[in-house]
C-alpha cells in the first residue's frame, strides 16, 4: 500500500527542510568562526557585561584584605553560576578555590600583553609591564639636586583605582576538561603592601553561554523564530492558494466521475492552475453535452419505437383471433419477443425521463415507510414467499419526488428478489445521520464481484454478458435507480456484505 503525501504536507516539508539547511549552514559557519576566534563572542554586549562584573569584583577585592579574597570570589561564583579564580600573570593562583589550569590556559595567562596605559593620578614611574612589579629603589640622596620650594595649592591626592584592560580579554575552550575559559586582564592593589599587582581574573563555565554572561542565546532564538514566522507569513498565502485551487479541481473532477457534469470550477487564477480549471470546465461542458445528447437520442428512439411495437401487438391479437383458438407456437414466440421489446422501450423511456427531467421536478417531504411498503407490495405480490423485513420509523420523512423514489426502491427490491430471495430474508432499514437519511436494502445472496461494484450503476452494464432473458434485464435497472436518486439530491452506492450478501445504500436529505 502506497502512502499518500498531500501537496500541502510536501510544501511544508520542503519549507522546514530549507529552514533546517539554513540553520545548519549558520551553525557550521559559527562553529568555524568560534573555533579560530572565540574572542569575538566576548565583544560587544557580552564584553560590557564581563567588564562590569570585573569592576565589581576588583573593587571589592581592593577593599578587602588578602585572606578574604577567596570568600569574595566564592560569593560571586554562586551569584553568577560561574567559577571565578584570580591568578597572577606569572601563573601563580592568588585567590579562589584551588584549581589546576590546562596548559593552554596557563600559557595564555603568562603571555605578556604590553605596558599598562597611563592612569590619572598614578606617577609614571609606577607603571610597569604585566609581570611581578620590580623592587623600587630610590636614587642616593647625594645624587639628588636640591630644588627650591615653591608654594602651590594643596590638591587632594586621588585614590588608586583598579585598572581593567578591556582590549586584552580572551576566551578559550578546552576539551579535557570540557570548559570555556574567559581571561580578563586587570590590576589589583594589595591593601597590605600598597602596591599594584597585575593579575588575570578567570571565569569558567561548562557551557558556551556561561549563564548568559559569555554568550546569550536568547537574541539568536528570537531571530530564528522571527525568520520562521516571517517565512511562514510569506509562504502561507502561496501554499494556501495552490492547495485550495487543487482541492476545487479535485472535487470537481470527482463529481464529474460520478456523472455530475453540471459542476464547474470557480477559480479566477491567472496561472497554470487557472488554465487547468478552465480546461476542466470546458471538458465538463462537452461531456454534459455528449451525455445529454445521448440520453435525448435514447428517449427519442424509445418514443419512436412505441408506435410500431403497439401496432405489432395489435396485429398479433388479430392473428390470434383469426386462428380460431388453435395454439400456434410461432405466435407465442413472437408475442414473447414483442413483449420483451416493449419492456426494453419502457425502460429506455424511464431512464430518459429520469435523466432529462431534473429541472421540472418538484421535491417534497415523502413518508419513507409508506413508500417502501408500496414498493414491496408491487414487487413481491401475493404469490412471492420471500421474507422481507422493514425496520423504518413511521415518522421518518425524506425530501424527494415520490414517484422517482418509489421507482428506485422498486428496482433495487426487484433485483434482490430475483437473485437472492432463496438465500435468506431481505432487510430494509433506515437511520438518520445529521441532515441525511441512510436507507439500506440488504440481501443474503452471493453478492457481486468486487471489480464490478464501481460499474453496476452504468447504463447497459451487466455482470452476465450474455444478456439473456433468463439471467435478467437489459442493464438499466440500477442506472435508473442512480439517476432517480441523484435527481432527488441524494446518492446511491453498493457494497458486499460479510460473509455474504449485497447492501445497496441510498442517502437522501431529511425532511425537518
Amino acid at each position: 500500500m502506497k502512502i499518500k503525501f498531500p501537496l500541502y504536507a510536501k510544501i511544508l516539508f520542503w519549507f522546514f527542510l530549507n529552514v533546517l539547511v539554513l540553520v545548519a549552514i549558520f551553525f557550521f559557519v559559527a562553529r568555524v568562526q568560534f573555533r579560530f576566534g572565540l574572542d569575538s563572542l566576548i565583544a560587544g554586549k557580552a564584553g560590557e557585561r564581563i567588564q562590569a562584573i570585573t569592576k565589581l569584583i576588583t573593587a571589592e577585592l581592593r577593599e578587602r584584605p588578602r585572606h578574604e579574597w577567596d570568600s569574595v570570589l566564592e560569593r560571586f561564583s554562586e551569584v553568577y553560576a560561574l567559577d571565578f579564580f584570580l591568578f597572577r600573570n606569572d601563573g601563580v593562583q592568588a585567590a579562589g578555590a584551588p584549581v589546576e589550569l590546562p596548559n593552554k590556559v596557563q600559557e595564555k595567562i603568562r603571555e605578556r600583553r604590553g605596558i599598562i596605559p597611563p592612569q590619572r593620578g598614578m606617577p609614571p614611574e609606577r607603571r610597569f609591564p604585566f609581570s611581578e612589579p620590580p623592587e623600587f629603589a630610590p636614587p642616593p640622596r647625594a645624587q639628588m639636586e636640591p630644588r627650591p620650594l615653591e608654594p602651590r595649592p594643596l590638591e587632594p591626592r586621588p585614590q588608586p583605582q583598579p585598572v581593567v584592560l578591556a582590549m586584552q580579554n580572551s576566551m578559550l575552550h578546552t576539551t579535557n576538561p570540557n570548559r570555556y575559559w574567559v581571561l580578563i586582564r586587570t590590576v589589583l592593589t594589595e591593601p597590605e603592601f600598597r602596591r599594584q599587582m597585575p593579575a588575570t581574573l578567570v571565569a569558567v563555565s561548562k557551557t558556551l553561554s556561561g549563564g548568559g554572561l559569555f554568550f546569550d542565546f536568547t537574541p539568536w532564538i528570537v531571530a530564528a523564530l522571527a525568520v520562521i514566522l516571517i517565512s511562514v507569513l510569506f509562504w502561507f498565502p502561496l501554499v494556501r492558494g495552490i492547495t485550495k485551487s487543487i482541492l476545487r479541481i479535485t472535487n470537481a473532477t470527482e463529481r464529474m466521475a460520478e456523472g455530475q457534469f453540471d459542476i464547474r470550477v470557480e477559480d479566477k487564477r491567472r496561472d497554470e492552475l487557472g488554465s487547468l480549471g478552465d480546461a476542466v470546465n470546458r471538458m465538463a461542458a462537452r461531456l454534459s453535452g455528449f451525455v445529454s445528447g445521448q440520453k435525448t437520442f435514447l428517449g427519442d428512439i424509445a418514443h419512436e419505437l412505441c408506435s410500431p411495437i403497439a401496432r405489432m401487438q395489435m396485429a398479433l391479437g388479430i392473428i390470434e383471433q383469426r386462428s380460431k383458438g388453435e395454439p400456434n407456437p410461432y405466435l407465442e414466440d413472437l408475442r414473447e419477443e414483442v413483449e420483451h421489446m416493449s419492456n426494453l422501450v419502457n425502460e429506455l423511456l424511464s431512464f430518459s425521463k429520469a435523466s432529462l427531467g431534473k429541472s421540472k421536478l418538484k421535491l417534497q417531504p415523502v413518508a419513507l415507510r409508506s413508500t417502501i411498503e408500496r414498493a414491496v407490495a408491487r414487487e413481491a405480490g401475493s404469490m412471492n414467499t420471500a421474507e422481507i423485513k422493514i425496520n423504518i420509523a413511521e415518522d421518518l420523512q425524506v425530501v424527494a419526488e415520490p414517484e422517482l423514489l418509489l421507482r428506485s426502491v422498486a428496482n433495487v427490491l426487484r433485483n434482490a428478489l430475483r437473485y437472492a430471495s432463496h438465500a435468506g430474508p431481505i432487510t430494509i432499514s433506515a437511520i438518520r445521520e445529521n441532515a441525511f437519511v441512510i436507507l439500506s436494502i440488504e440481501d443474503c445472496g452471493a453478492g457481486i464481484p468486487a471489480e464490478a461494484i464501481a460499474q453496476v450503476f452504468d447504463p447497459f452494464y451487466r455482470i452476465d454478458s450474455s444478456r439473456s432473458r433468463e439471467t435478467g434485464g437489459v442493464g438499466l435497472g440500477l442506472s435508473i435507480v442512480k439517476t432517480c436518486i441523484e435527481s432527488c439530491g441524494g446518492k446511491v452506492s453498493c457494497e458486499n456484505r460479510q460473509p455474504c450478501g449485497l447492501r445497496v445504500v441510498i442517502q437522501l436529505p431529511v425532511a425537518d
